[in-house]
């Protein structure tokens, strides 16, 4: 029980500091459009991105239990933990800019998806890396996920910036995730 509790706590960490970017990405495409087809956009964003998640998510589970790609795994969350430390810690915060053809509301939907697919990577291997075994914390953390990017990105993105002990917390999870995934495989592979 006490294993679950921490694997909980690391899971709600690392959705905190890894989803709301992808509901921000959704906003900033459809904020390129009438204020008519937003919320169409907003909506087959989100549809899609869930519908996308998910997949990844059945996905890495799989995948991880791999013997190889944990290690692989847990060098790109380590690579993350880094440019999340440059990003939010120090706040360099050079997201590129994002170029939205809004002519056309199917390349915004594919904007939006391309965007989440890129983004979701990251959020999903931490979550399924941190879940391990417990597949019913693995689905908590894909529902919680998709709840924090479809309702609460931005109020997420205010408390990171205001409470920077967050962003620390969330990091400090991942590493953690990161290094337990590198272990394991070492272990295997050559201890």
């Amino acid at each position: 029980m006490n294993e679950q509790i921490i694997i909980f706590s690391q899971i709600v960490l690392i959705d905190l500091v890894l989803a709301g970017d992808n509901a921000i990405i959704i906003g900033m495409v459809a904020s390129k459009f009438p204020v008519e087809q937003r919320k169409k956009i907003i909506f087959w964003g989100i549809g899609g991105a869930v519908v996308l998640r998910i997949i990844l998510t059945l996905l890495t589970a799989y995948l991880l239990q791999i013997t190889g790609l944990r290690l692989l795994g847990g060098l790109l969350l380590l690579y993350i933990v880094y440019r999340l430390y440059v990003d939010v810690i120090k706040g360099s915060d050079h997201k590129d800019d994002i170029k939205v053809d809004n002519s056309n509301f199917f390349k915004a939907i594919w904007t939006i998806l391309l965007a989440d697919f890129t983004m979701s990577l990251d959020n999903v291997l931490g979550v399924a890396g941190a879940a391990g075994d417990h597949y019913g914390l693995l689905v908590f953390g894909l529902i919680l996920s998709i709840a924090l990017m479809a309702f609460a990105a931005t109020l997420i993105s205010n408390w990171i910036k205001k409470y920077k002990w967050i962003a620390w917390a969330g990091l400090l999870a991942i590493l953690i995730v990161a290094i337990e995934l590198i272990y394991t495989d070492i272990k295997i592979l050559f201890l």
